[in-house]
């Protein structure tokens, strides 16, 4: 592949590396060039600790699109990224031309080919003429599993080596992997050139790619200080495991002090995807940078593509809840809330999630009251209220069926709205569908979230405008409901003062948080909790990520998947 790649071919393969590594951990230091990867005398007790064991049982890999974003040409299905079939990627780009010798109309659907069929390699951007070549080997190795890499391009008549000053075991994996090496590098060489300041390629690789043929090239020089590149690939024989050893999910074994640096040294990223974090202050300051840099090209790359239709805002012992100390909202503020009516009094909210469909909590609602709801849409004041509310008559409402009206596990249910007399679907001036999480990864301990209803204060006064708060969420709120807080299906949130809280009247709103591309996704529903607004009782939610399947399987999921479709 050559320099001057189209354009919109260079902007997904650009958006695939954001979307799946930066994700996971953006790049942290280390040295230029490896030289061999030696094995450690004794454990490496600082590395092990940046490693969550719990996490390491779950196995996750480049796969586990609980924790990483699946390719374009991949789908999320049950936390695994699985193949989709040609016909389901975008139809509109740069044909390509695969190994096979058969042209597709774009990279997406040449890669979910290769997806279902691996013998069938990107291979050039542009239709098959039957004339392309391109081949990687090793040159001047010991063995057939290392050596100087050395490429033929497609359009070039000679092989020529790579330089060693772009070289890193990112690409070596990709090389490795074209080759037949199913576990990738073991580590990277500099070696040095038999001839003074030779022609050489510089490359790019994103390190999902299975060929180099689908990396970046330009021409190139080296001198014998620089070096041209090197590799020894990962063979069975090529380590013998130890106590000081990592074993990544895919087999190969690693040294300990490889795993949480930022480097995908298994080639199954499974080094990377279980890490606390590093303590040492010059990693974390570069990090922080690297992924600021990266959020704002990430934004860059996808003003490129079709604006996503959901979670972008218009303007820029009772346990039922109300958001204390909020802020009056404006119109447009949550285009996703909505307010839930019955009879003359409006005692919950709701989320709109697209289509016809209403998230709600399942406290709020009974199946056999449908014909009672009344589903209001933007409206924010009950003493001004907006001359474009929309109301909206309920076809019916689906409580989970797990539902638990004590211990209010699965608190969640769906409401599905009557379509209006003549109209194919549902149509709500003004609203705009709030995202719904697909992974309970997206957001972390101590995230800035809001939430956001028509609840009262807590002097127990009436509210007459929607207001909203800011909340930080809470790692694990056992601490404060010792045997009542399930992890897996609640999430939990609060100010330190307790300053911002929901209470009563909120129940079955939205608690949203916001991505680094400002898309808002439905985080929680607002559920329960206790003394609300006061220090140490932080409200409680259902946890909407947990939710992703039971919600895709009664509304459809092309409905509710902005990702991993």
């Amino acid at each position: 592949m050559v320099s001057n790649m189209k354009l919109a071919h260079v902007i997904l393969l650009l958006l695939c590396f954001y979307l799946s590594f930066c994700k996971v951990n953006c790049a942290r230091k280390r040295k230029k060039v490896v030289t061999k990867l030696e094995p450690t005398s004794g454990s490496d007790t600082s590395q092990e600790d940046l490693v969550e064991k719990k996490c390491l049982t779950e196995k996750y890999t480049h796969l586990s699109c609980d924790k990483v974003f699946c390719q374009p040409w991949q789908k999320c299905i049950d936390g695994t990224c699985i193949c989709k079939l040609p016909y389901q990627c975008p139809k509109n780009g740069t044909s390509v031309c695969s190994t096979n010798g058969k042209s597709y109309p774009t990279y997406c659907q040449q890669k979910s080919f290769e997806c279902l069929r691996p013998e069938a390699k990107f291979l050039k951007s542009g239709a098959c003429t039957g004339e392309e070549q391109f081949s990687v080997s090793l040159d001047r190795g010991n063995g057939d599993s290392e050596g100087i890499v050395e490429v033929k391009l497609v359009d070039q008549d000679k092989k020529m080596y790579i330089c060693a000053k772009s070289w890193s075991l990112t690409q070596a994996n990709v090389a490795c992997l074209d080759l037949g090496f199913k576990l990738g590098a073991l580590y990277i060489q500099r070696r040095d050139p038999h001839i003074n300041s030779p022609e050489c390629l510089h490359v790019h690789c994103r390190g999902s790619e299975t060929s180099l043929a689908e990396c970046t090239f330009t021409k190139g020089t080296t001198s014998r200080s620089e070096g041209l590149a090197g590799v020894v690939c990962y063979t069975e024989n090529a380590v013998s495991p130890t106590n000081d050893y990592f074993q990544c999910v895919n087999g190969k074994h690693i040294s300990q002090k490889k795993t949480c640096d930022g480097i995908n040294d298994c080639g199954d990223q499974s080094d990377e995807l279980c890490c606390k974090g590093s303590e040492h202050p010059e990693i974390k300051e570069e990090t922080e940078m690297l992924t600021a840099d990266m959020n704002a090209e990430r934004k860059r790359i996808k003003s490129f593509f079709p604006k996503l239709s959901c979670g972008v805002k218009s303007s820029t012992h009772i346990r039922r809840k109300r958001v204390v100390g909020g802020q009056p909202a404006e119109v447009g503020d949550f285009p996703w809330q909505v307010a839930i009516k019955e009879g003359e009094k409006i005692n919950c909210g709701g989320i709109y999630i697209g289509g016809c469909w209403i998230l709600t909590a399942a406290h709020c609602v009974r199946a056999s009251k449908a014909p009672r709801y009344q589903i209001w849409t933007s409206f924010t004041d009950w003493l001004n209220p907006d001359p474009q509310i929309v109301v909206q008559f309920v076809k019916q409402v689906i409580i989970h069926e797990k539902y638990n009206g004590t211990t209010y596990q699965n608190d969640i249910a769906l409401i599905e709205m009557k379509k209006q007399p003549g109209r194919s679907e549902c149509v709500l001036l003004k609203s705009v569908p709030a995202c719904v999480p697909w992974s309970p990864h997206l957001f972390q301990p101590n995230d800035k979230c809001i939430v956001s209803g028509w609840g009262r204060e807590k002097d127990n006064k009436k509210v007459y405008s929607l207001k909203w708060g800011e909340v930080h969420l809470i790692s694990n709120c056992s601490k404060f409901y010792l045997n009542r807080f399930f992890e897996k299906e609640m999430v939990c949130a609060g100010t330190d003062d307790g300053s911002i809280d929901a209470c009563k009247g909120d129940s079955g709103g939205p608690l949203v948080c916001t991505d680094a591309n400002n898309m808002t996704y439905v985080w929680g529903v607002v559920s329960w909790g206790e003394n609300c607004g006061k220090p140490e009782f932080p409200g409680v939610y259902t946890k909407v990520a947990n939710y992703f399947d039971w919600i895709s399987l009664h509304v459809g999921r092309p409905l509710i998947s902005q990702h991993n479709v």
